[in-house]
């Protein structure tokens, strides 16, 4: 007996931006749509301290910090949605505050969530590789970052701290924080 795949027409953003607004967040992942579930006041509350540690270090050397819901479009098909993402100063003109960010950014930082951890430490870490971010951070409320650096090879583990340690990004000079101040 034969088996038969379903197969699902793959979306754009083009599609997705036809579609009525029903108050979701969606990603893209090779034209498969994922809805974003809303995050925990925890998740906020570490994503507000992010933004507020790269809008300070934005404000010493220049650059464009933004917060999501905001959509990343890689490529037609590939669309995500950062919590925090930074555009250094060389970068910066790059974003356009009135259309969507079509441009990779020099960092992209994700707050762990339960409903959100195996994606952001899976596929959207893979998709930020392949399409040219830098760095890639991942918060965990319950008290670790992992900072990955871009190689040739893909991400490599930079470093990993936790909430009693100092962090210099291996990427954007003169940025260096401890993570007790975006972790409390």
């Amino acid at each position: 007996m034969a088996t038969v795949k379903l197969v699902r027409p793959r979306v754009s953003y083009a599609d997705l931006q036809r579609a009525p607004e029903d108050g979701r967040r969606y990603e893209l992942y090779d034209g498969e749509v994922f809805v974003v579930p809303a995050p925990l006041p925890r998740h906020q509350v570490v994503q507000i301290l992010i933004v507020e540690l790269l809008r300070d270090y934005a404000r010493q050397h220049g650059g464009r910090v933004l917060d999501s819901p905001i959509d990343v479009v890689f490529s037609e098909f590939d669309v995500l949605q950062p919590d925090v993402l930074l555009f250094t100063a060389e970068r910066a003109h790059l974003v356009d505050l009135d259309a969507p960010i079509r441009h990779a950014p020099d960092l992209c930082v994700e707050v762990l969530s339960p409903s959100t951890a195996a994606t952001d430490g899976g596929r959207k870490l893979q998709m930020y590789a392949r399409y040219g971010v830098p760095e890639y951070w991942l918060g965990d409320p319950a008290g670790r970052v992992e900072i990955y650096q871009l190689t040739p090879q893909g991400y490599t583990v930079a470093l990993s701290a936790a909430v009693g340690d100092h962090v210099t990004s291996p990427t954007l000079a003169g940025l260096t924080f401890s993570v007790r101040s975006i972790l409390p």
